[in-house]
């Protein structure tokens, strides 16, 4: 008798082993389905993300790039304005300015 109920509590042992497998093999099946998911989640977020700094990119390009013969000209045009400016100033006060400058040269200091 206790022959067979040594052979029988082998038995359930193997039988809780090849259960126990079975659970482990299906936790790792999960997990890799679960990584794999994981994965593909995260290269689709990849993907969507990059695709959403490309199109900023390439609006920031086109506005640039399409603004920059306005912004020349517009630079062009304050340019000349202010050169108009200077050279009313330097002709309204040139005549003072001469004025100075020969009082002090011809002034004579002792």
């Amino acid at each position: 008798m206790d022959a067979n109920r040594g052979q029988n509590g082998i038995q359930l042992l193997l039988a809780a082993e090849q259960e126990a497998q079975h659970i482990v093999n299906a936790a790792r099946a999960a997990k890799q389905a679960r990584l794999k998911q994981a994965k593909e989640e995260a290269e689709k977020e990849i993907a969507e993300f990059r695709a959403q700094m490309e199109a900023e990119f390439q609006r920031k390009v086109a506005q640039t790039s399409g603004d920059s013969g306005a912004n020349v000209k517009r630079l062009e045009q304050e340019t000349e304005a202010k050169i108009h400016h200077l050279k009313n100033e330097s002709s309204r006060i040139s005549h003072d300015v001469v004025q100075l400058l020969l009082r002090h040269v011809t002034s004579v200091k002792i």
